[in-house]
């Protein structure tokens, strides 16, 4: 399964094959790093606003594809939030790789994670930052890295093919 989260709410783009779109669609909360998505209830985060069950929905997902706006070289406040409300996906024990310390996988899935910013003038240190940040997000999820794309427009998104 395809899972995208993305800070557009109007999201239409064609996705191919089995997928889960993430978009605003109520207030989403902050985590608030009480860890009971490690502890209380393993892979689901504790705060009940319809964005709990993201941990779960990364653990069925083959593909996690991030649309956001560049925001200084990050995704938009949105899918950040929702990348940290997805903490659950991993698990706090701790190992080594690449000679980094990371979390455990919790789950057995392999995800491949692309990202496709959009922004009018998203500048090379900006894209620069943006990538560095997806590889690390894919060495803490034990991932694989796909495509990291930008764009200038929303307009311009509509050529992608999910």
């Amino acid at each position: 399964m395809k899972l995208i989260i993305t800070d557009l709410k109007d999201f239409n783009l064609p996705v191919e094959g089995p997928h889960k779109i993430i978009k605003p669609q109520s207030d989403i909360r902050h985590c608030i790093g009480c860890f009971g998505c490690w502890i209380k209830t393993p892979g689901k985060c504790v705060i009940h606003d319809g964005y709990e069950n993201t941990g779960i929905d990364m653990s069925k997902c083959s593909e996690l594809i991030l649309i956001s706006r560049c925001c200084y070289g990050s995704t938009s406040p949105f899918v950040k939030t929702v990348q940290d409300r997805a903490i659950s996906y991993i698990h706090p024990d701790f190992v080594l790789r690449k000679g980094e310390m990371h979390h455990k996988r919790r789950y057995r899935n392999v995800i491949s994670l692309s990202a496709y910013f959009y922004g009018e003038a998203i500048t090379e240190t900006e894209k620069k930052t943006a990538r560095s940040l997806i590889h690390a997000n894919a060495d803490n999820y034990d991932a694989q890295v796909g495509a990291v794309r930008f764009y200038r427009s929303v307009k311009e998104l509509e050529d992608i093919a999910l």
